[in-house]
């Protein structure tokens, strides 16, 4: 099914819902090597006067190495039937297995950060801002000994909605 390019104010589905409920693939790389993981955490919002969506990626994941390398993410929002290939993507990763190819979905390259074609909702993000989670500015510390036992505190990634995508 083809995707029609919305204006971001046109969205309105819950964020919470959207990210915390349902889930979405942030995915980054280009025609030659892309990864992707499942990700129930970052928020949709303003930042800078723009559409922006912001995204916590810990050090240890595979995506993180091609967010870093890249200009552009994507994220990817899907119909409830690929619930089971969101909690694969979320626990296996790309270093040991093609884990996209596994999950059947099917790579897009028409914009500027690839997305998949079974996503029922793409939000093509700029890179605008990184930076590591930093365990002194902390005001909860229980949410530091809740999240972080190892300390692998996640960077702080905020990306500009450059195009918004939906299913027709």
């Amino acid at each position: 099914m083809p995707m029609k390019e919305l204006d971001p104010s046109a969205l309105n589905r819950n964020v919470f819902e959207l990210i915390g409920t349902d889930w979405m693939l942030v995915t980054a790389g280009d025609e030659d090597k892309l990864n992707t993981m499942t990700a129930s955490w970052g928020a949709l919002g303003v930042m800078w006067g723009k559409p922006a969506a912001t995204i916590y990626l810990r050090p240890q994941r595979y995506t993180k190495e091609f967010v870093d390398a890249h200009s552009h993410f994507t994220l990817c929002f899907f119909d409830g039937q690929w619930r089971s290939q969101l909690g694969y993507l979320g626990k296996v990763s790309g270093r040991d297995e093609d884990k996209v190819a596994h999950a059947g979905l099917t790579p897009a390259f028409g914009e500027a950060a690839p997305y998949f074609q079974e996503a029922s909702l793409v939000l093509v993000c700029r890179k605008a801002y990184a930076q590591e989670l930093e365990e002194g500015c902390f005001v909860d510390r229980s949410q530091l000994d809740t999240w972080y036992p190892e300390r692998d505190l996640h960077t702080l990634y905020i990306g500009i909605v450059e195009k918004v995508l939906a299913k027709e």
